[in-house]
């Protein structure tokens, strides 16, 4: 499984514009995007009966795992069941489809179907909420304008209206009622493979900024 390198800045609404407009001027735009240059995520978090995976985020350790399930653009046709894994500094992520069906039973803790399911990942999934208490914690809303660059796989995105489900589970529920915890923070992603091309590196200089752990999911948990 291929490793990711990646960088994380907070900017502010300023360096936003203008960092758009250069990227928009060199790199591609995902081609999911719809006419303005950005879509919709939705995820749903999980966590340990103590909060584990907050914890190991707010303490800095450098290898830890966390499980969301995730769609787009309100769109439950396509979801899927992820797990990232940070080792020192690369991160890894693993993925599974499950049908909207398979998210309910999820959230309404209704799981011992997912031990004989075909995917390895649900399966492990399910031992953690059958013998750790890993549950479902939290919605996560945000919009992102996403950009790739073929030379090193990089992606780019730029992350903005990072919205709580405070502690609602809801997760098929468009109408289900999310509230804004960042209303400032824009949040740059940069992540590669083996190499960041000099190009990107130049484009994504911004002054007075500097490498953050900055979770998403860490600051919707501390809005509860």
């Amino acid at each position: 499984m291929q490793g990711r390198h990646e960088i994380k800045h907070c900017i502010s609404l300023a360096d936003y514009y203008v960092l758009r407009q250069r990227l928009r001027a060199v790199l591609k735009q995902d081609k999911h995007v719809g006419p303005t240059g950005q879509y919709m995520i939705r995820s749903l978090y999980f966590d340990s009966y103590d909060d584990r995976a907050l914890k190991e985020k707010l303490d800095g350790v450098r290898d830890r795992d966390k499980y969301r399930i995730r769609y787009y653009n309100l769109d439950t046709s396509v979801i899927h069941l992820e797990k990232k894994s940070k080792r020192v500094d690369i991160g890894f992520k693993q993925s599974a489809s499950l049908t909207p069906q398979q998210c309910q039973r999820i959230v309404d803790n209704d799981f011992e179907w997912m031990k004989d399911h075909e995917h390895p990942l649900v399966q492990e999934l399910y031992r953690g909420m059958k013998y750790e208490g890993i549950r479902p914690k939290t919605i996560v809303d945000y919009t992102r304008d996403p950009f790739t660059y073929s030379a090193g796989n990089v992606r780019v995105t730029l992350d903005h209206h990072i919205r709580s489900g405070l502690r609602c589970t809801d997760f098929l529920n468009p109408d289900c009622v999310t509230i804004p915890v960042a209303p400032d923070v824009i949040v740059l992603e940069v992540k590669w493979d083996n190499f960041l091309p000099d190009l990107v590196r130049d484009i994504v200089q911004v002054e007075d900024t500097r490498a953050t752990a900055f979770s998403k999911y860490a600051i919707c948990r501390i809005f509860e």
